[in-house]
């Protein structure tokens, strides 16, 4: 399942033109029966069009643009993916785990990182290990990524909107 999919162009057209959180909602609204949070629309709004701008200043027009795909047989969803060729014509695929947190500091576990989120301090699973976790699972469980003569390389990152965060 996924609530978005479409061309990097018209990915950026519907984020400049601010449709892109209109459309999450109302895709989410029909594939669950109700409606998402006003923050979970915020936050679409405001990391989406910081990904589009990214996508424009990179020249990325061509590429293939998925938001909130649920990963197979979780409730877990991505927040983007994007797809394409790299320089020597083979398919590959970018997983973008976006975070808009105002700062973060390190926490006293492995791989976690301690911020404010759910109207309190929290320790939370650092960006690039949430992300990690994600590409690990999507390589184990869909066929694109193993299967075939050529399987579609994939990679992840986190963008962090905010530099306050430790690596």
């Amino acid at each position: 399942m996924r609530l978005y999919s479409g061309m990097s162009h018209n990915f950026i057209e519907d984020t400049v033109r601010n449709q892109i959180a209109g459309k999450l909602e109302d895709a989410f609204f029909r594939h669950f029966r109700y409606k998402p949070s006003k923050g979970e629309v915020n936050s679409w709004r405001n990391s989406l069009r910081a990904i589009a701008q990214v996508f424009q200043a990179s020249d990325l027009m061509d590429h293939g643009v998925i938001l909130e795909y649920q990963l197979p047989l979780t409730s877990r969803r991505l927040d983007c993916l994007v797809c394409g060729r790299n320089d020597e014509g083979s398919d590959g695929a970018v997983i973008v785990e976006p975070k808009q947190w105002e700062k973060c500091t390190p926490a006293l576990g492995e791989r976690l990182v301690t911020t404010w989120v759910g109207g309190a301090e929290r320790e939370v699973l650092h960006p690039s290990a949430q992300v990690g976790q994600y590409q690990l699972y999507l390589e184990d469980s869909h066929t694109a990524f193993y299967e075939g003569p050529a399987p579609v390389g994939l990679s992840s990152c986190p963008y962090l909107l905010s530099p306050n965060c430790p690596r």
